[in-house]
């Protein structure tokens, strides 16, 4: 019988969401996404220590954040020597409202990418989706360099991206349910907020049908899920970046997938065009307490496990 990943696939275009690419064989993703808490997890494994090593000792003598960097461009180049697509790697989470200093990032990885042999074309640069980070975006665009617009939770952040005309945006479904499962308390009801009225996945649509009622190219990659229906709700996604342990549920099971997104699908859904400069964003996001709170804690993750890292490496030298 045909798995349910496989059936997913006919929709939709599954990424792998992980550091640990002797994990990706096994399923077969087009594109892969990394984070700095998915590589500092990953060089936690015996697996990963000779690369860690490796990297370190032929770039000796360096500062450790251009270590980091040489780092992410080595988990990336093994990555695409697995999957056909393209790899996502992550500016500095703590260079989110800094737009000048968030290019040269991106301008540095891609070309470590590129001294490595790696085409542009093959690498997303992810970047917070704050308006500073929407900025930097905008202009790496217009030379070439693809972004993926990460930690995404409010429309504002969408459109603004999409305006911005990046690449690909990633809306965390996964952390906005946990928002407002903890939100509700006692009072939430998993049977009557789940499949099709989970607000992480009502999130994702909402995004996908404003984009393809206005013709934005932009693509749209759920990401964060929590459970295998928080991804099939979203079958027929532009994308979906998946975790080895829901990516292994759906590969073993055998369930119906059916395609739940299209554009024909939301095509009488009632949306309203939405206008968004600096001011009218930063108001949106900070009237939304989950963008706000959600936005926040993930920054404040990721720079803490780029620190870690930083620590990790210090430590080798």
């Amino acid at each position: 019988m045909t798995t349910a990943l496989d059936q997913l696939k006919q929709y939709t275009t599954v990424v792998a969401d992980t550091g640990d690419f002797q994990q990706l064989e096994q399923f077969k993703p087009r594109d892969a996404t990394t984070n700095p808490s998915l590589i500092l997890k990953a060089v936690q494994k015996d697996d990963y220590k000779p690369l860690l090593e490796k990297t370190v000792k032929e770039h000796a003598g360096k500062p450790v954040g251009q270590i980091i960097d040489h780092l992410l461009i080595a988990f990336g180049t093994e990555i695409l020597r697995i999957i056909p697509g393209r790899v996502s790697t992550e500016v500095d989470a703590r260079l989110s409202f800094d737009t000048k200093n968030s290019i040269a990032k991106g301008h540095e990885l891609i070309k470590l990418y590129e001294d490595a042999g790696i085409k542009r074309e093959r690498v997303l640069i992810k970047l917070a989706s704050t308006w500073e980070g929407i900025r930097a975006a905008e202009v790496l665009q217009k030379e070439g360099i693809n972004c993926n617009m990460t930690l995404l939770f409010a429309p504002a952040q969408a459109v603004a991206a999409a305006d911005a005309g990046a690449k690909l945006i990633s809306p965390f479904v996964g952390r906005i349910y946990d928002w407002y499962k903890k939100s509700a308390g006692a009072e939430w009801d998993d049977k009557k907020m789940g499949g099709a009225n989970d607000p992480g996945v009502q999130s994702v649509r909402k995004i996908y049908a404003y984009y393809k009622k206005f013709g934005y190219k932009t693509e749209v990659m759920g990401a964060s899920f929590r459970t295998v229906s928080q991804i099939t709700e979203l079958a027929g996604c532009d994308l979906l970046t998946i975790s080895p342990d829901l990516l292994k549920k759906l590969a073993e099971s055998n369930d119906t997938v059916e395609r739940k997104l299209s554009p024909e699908a939301v095509a009488n859904d009632s949306i309203d065009k939405i206008a968004v400069d600096e001011p009218s964003f930063r108001f949106a996001v900070n009237d939304d307490a989950m963008a706000t709170e959600k936005l926040a804690e993930g920054i404040r993750t990721f720079a803490a496990d780029a620190i870690k890292l930083e620590k990790v490496i210090a430590a080798l030298q």
